[in-house]
């Protein structure tokens, strides 16, 4: 009795020995080094144009951060975005199959139930010598015993055969020295249960990926979701543009028709010729032919917006606006914080902690698989007798697997997986590295443009006020209308100049937004346990979790996921 109490203890404190051991390195976040200040934004520059220091009670972007732009047919167009957009719509579809896989996942830490009830009627051939025949059901049957009688040459003298042997996963029935063209019927209702041990971690590290991908799914909608707003709103923009170039050249001609009449006037009273009538006429055409032109681009940004809101073409139409080139002050707060507001960046850490659990799953397959199983049921070569007691079969046992030759698979598999996890890293750095890049990039647009665009009002100004000169000059007869042509074009030339300025810095101030995550931070990412729920449709503007929560990004592994201290293979 004291032996067997020892060997029981025994076996159970290795049975929890084995359950605690998960080869799975402890994942630990890739450091990334961020830099203390943007080189746009020195220490003593309190703010430049087209974005403001972020303050502690308004460090980040809003979530509609296209409001900031005080347009209001903008803010009704950025609304549809999310609704109508079949981009973001198949991002969300992505999410809820990585979701299922999770659920897949976790069904191996339940035993699986199967049934397979039949019925078989069998008859031996008349013209066979002691025929014999067995029937089973499942996956294992084993041959009945022998009948008891005597069995003659030709098998007449024989009587049915007992009840063969159960099957490990079914059951069977085995009929020796059958008589000659005899029928027999065979019942069987089994059913059979089993289960893998988890000792390895195989299938909580497999599910513990399946989390962090559908985590980075969800990073990736808002990502689509944030790219399309952009998108939109530098389409809108150009769109404006187009609209401004378009009142630029409407002024344009009604002062060319001006100086056309007059050179007309001058040349009906023989003080001009008609080439200059020419070159007046000239000029008209050609500022309508530009006038003309501009239709093309503007309808190619308005189908590219109904595009973008889930509208046909054809149907979809924006009026003529005015374009307000302002942009706003823009809150950019310190560079650490973003890698916590780039929802690219937040899908890509994910990606490397679910190949971190890919690693654990490969190690897995060293060890042996231990499986439990049984299998009972009813069995019966009569109807009648089917559901009673004596009718009853069972068998149940233990299963040790384990691979003692693979020609190096395995091995392969850990380096295979090393290697994702470490291609993963290297993707998350350089994401890194070009965020910080992008937003560099777009302060300095912002501050360079907003110079320029002041210089190019006062290029403007020269130029009208050389083109007044010059009108002067040609109307007291003292220069050629050559003159006048050459100013106007200077000064057509300068206004739309000053118009792709002005929609060069309102496209960056976009793509600022889009550089610093727009209104996303990781606390929008789902939690665990809300990717371990049913599946179903994932909002990623939706509230934020409870400040009780952390931030999926900074803990490296779920609570229920998290890997025990073991030392990890090779290490």
């Amino acid at each position: 009795m004291m032996m067997k109490r020892v060997t029981v203890a025994a076996a159970g404190a290795l049975l929890l020995i084995m359950g605690g051991c998960d080869p799975a390195p402890k994942y630990v976040k890739p450091p990334a080094t961020a830099p203390s200040a943007y080189k746009e934004m020195p220490a003593e520059f309190k703010e430049g144009a087209g974005w403001k220091l972020a303050q502690p009670s308004d460090d980040k972007i809003p979530a509609k951060w296209w409001e900031l732009y005080n347009d209001p047919q903008l803010n009704a167009l950025e609304e549809q975005v999310q609704i109508s957009n079949q981009s973001i719509a198949a991002a969300e579809a992505n999410y809820r199959a990585a979701q299922a896989l999770v659920a897949s996942a976790r069904s191996g830490l339940y035993p699986t139930l199967s049934s397979s009830p039949s019925y078989t009627n069998l008859r031996s051939s008349s013209t066979s010598r002691g025929a014999s025949v067995s029937t089973g059901a499942g996956s294992t049957t084993t041959s009945g015993t022998t009948g008891t009688g005597t069995t003659g040459t030709t098998g007449t003298t024989g009587t049915t055969g007992t009840t063969g042997t159960t099957g490990t996963t079914g059951t069977s029935t085995g009929v020796v020295g059958t008589t000659n063209g005899s029928v027999i019927n065979n019942y069987s209702l089994p059913f059979s249960v089993s289960y893998t041990v988890d000792f390895w971690h195989r299938i909580r590290n497999t599910i513990a990926a399946d989390v962090y991908n559908a985590q980075a799914s969800a990073a990736d909608i808002a990502t689509a979701l944030l790219s399309t707003q952009t998108t939109l709103a530098s389409d809108y923009f150009e769109l404006r543009a187009q609209d401004a170039l378009r009142q630029v050249l409407q002024d344009t001609l009604a002062n060319y028709q001006q100086n056309l009449n007059l050179t007309t006037v001058l040349f009906k009273t023989g003080i001009d010729s008609e080439q200059d009538v020419a070159q007046a006429q000239t000029q008209i055409d050609t500022a309508t032919a530009q006038l003309t032109d501009l239709g093309v681009a503007r309808a190619q940004y308005e189908h590219a917006i109904a595009t973008l809101i889930g509208k046909p073409a054809s149907t979809f139409e924006i009026g003529l606006g005015g374009f307000n080139p302002n942009p706003p002050g823009i809150p950019v707060a310190v560079p650490s914080t973003l890698l916590e507001r780039r929802p690219d960046i937040a899908a890509l850490e994910r990606q490397v902690a679910a190949d971190n659990a890919q690693i654990g799953v490969a190690r897995a397959a060293y060890y042996p698989n231990l499986t439990l199983s049984a299998t009972g049921g009813l069995q019966s070569s009569s109807f009648t007798n089917w559901f009673t007691w004596p009718s009853r079969f069972w068998s149940l046992g233990p299963t040790l697997s384990e691979t003692l030759l693979d020609g190096g698979a395995r091995r392969a598999g850990v380096q295979q997986a090393q290697a994702n996890y470490d291609s993963a890293v290297a993707n998350y750095r350089e994401t890194v590295l070009t965020s910080f890049q992008a937003v560099e990039d777009e302060l300095a647009a912002e501050r360079i443009l907003s110079q320029e665009v002041v210089q190019q009002q006062t290029a403007i100004n020269s130029s009208q006020h050389y083109l007044d000169l010059a009108t002067i000059r040609y109307r007291t007869g003292v220069d050629s209308y050559l003159n006048v042509i050459t100013a106007q074009n200077t000064v057509l030339t300068n206004k739309e100049s000053l118009v792709q300025i002005q929609l060069r810095q309102m496209t960056a101030s976009v793509q600022l937004v889009l550089a610093l995550g727009g209104g996303w931070d990781v606390s929008k990412l789902p939690q665990q346990k809300d990717v371990l729920a049913r599946p179903a449709p994932w909002v990623p503007n939706g509230p934020k979790v409870s400040a009780v929560s952390a931030p999926v990004v900074n803990a490296p592994n779920p609570p229920a996921l998290a890997p025990s201290p073991v030392k990890p293979l090779g290490q």
